[in-house]
């Protein structure tokens, strides 16, 4: 009895990614079509646009799933169920921390690839997205809990000041040469705290302030 051929695999999202991850750390340079880079990993050029437009798309995908991973991470964590959000916070961060750590090589070299640092930042165009999203559903269950509006943290400022923060841990994991990034788990802990303390105990006008100095140490 003859038997059944093999299924041939079905290509993921993630082989593709893994396929460009691969391909901008052994080259040091983006794929130059997506003809050469469909040929050389044996795909179909076709394959690649069931997932993609194009190379920038895919940059911005790659973000979002590091994003995806973290959240889900955490939340296989029966713990953070319980958790306040500046617990939740804390646990995203650390997790996303070691996520790109994991892709460290590829990660530095994407946000130093051009000597316009706005452009290397294009691609968190979707991260930003989430991060966003994420720490205004945080607020929106704290303030639930809340009976006076003025006890109420202003949902769209926090979720903004949370990817400004983004940027600046994220500028100091770049640049942070201690073992095992330890300082950077410091940052994480010390700047999450501060946030939220800063929130809890200060005037609107000192939150834009303190998320103009954020800023401005993230763009140095």
């Amino acid at each position: 009895m003859a038997t059944k051929p093999k299924a041939e695999k079905k290509l993921s999202k993630i082989d593709i990614i893994t396929y460009y991850m691969d391909h901008v750390l052994e080259h040091e340079h983006i794929p130059k079509s997506v003809y050469k880079f469909a040929k050389d990993n044996k795909f179909e050029e076709k394959d690649f646009y069931k997932y993609f437009g194009n190379f920038q798309a895919l940059r911005e995908d790659i973000w979002e799933s590091f994003f995806d991973n973290a959240h889900s991470l955490m939340n296989q964590n029966e713990e953070v169920a319980n958790y306040g959000s500046r617990e939740k916070m804390l646990a995203f961060f650390f997790t996303f921390f070691e996520i790109l750590t994991a892709n460290r090589s590829y990660v530095l070299y994407v946000l130093e690839e051009n000597e316009d640092q706005l452009k290397n930042l294009k691609q968190l165009k979707g991260l930003r997205r989430n991060i966003k999203s994420f720490a205004k559903e945080l607020i929106e269950d704290d303030n639930d809990g809340k009976s006076y509006s003025f006890l109420k943290r202003n949902e769209s400022i926090y979720s903004e000041a949370a990817w400004i923060q983004f940027l600046f841990l994220l500028k100091f994991w770049k640049d942070d040469k201690s073992a095992d990034f330890e300082k950077t788990d410091v940052a994480i802990e010390k700047s999450v705290n501060t946030i939220f303390d800063v929130f809890d105990n200060t005037p609107l006008e000192k939150v834009f302030d303190f998320g103009k100095f954020l800023y401005k140490e993230t763009m140095k």
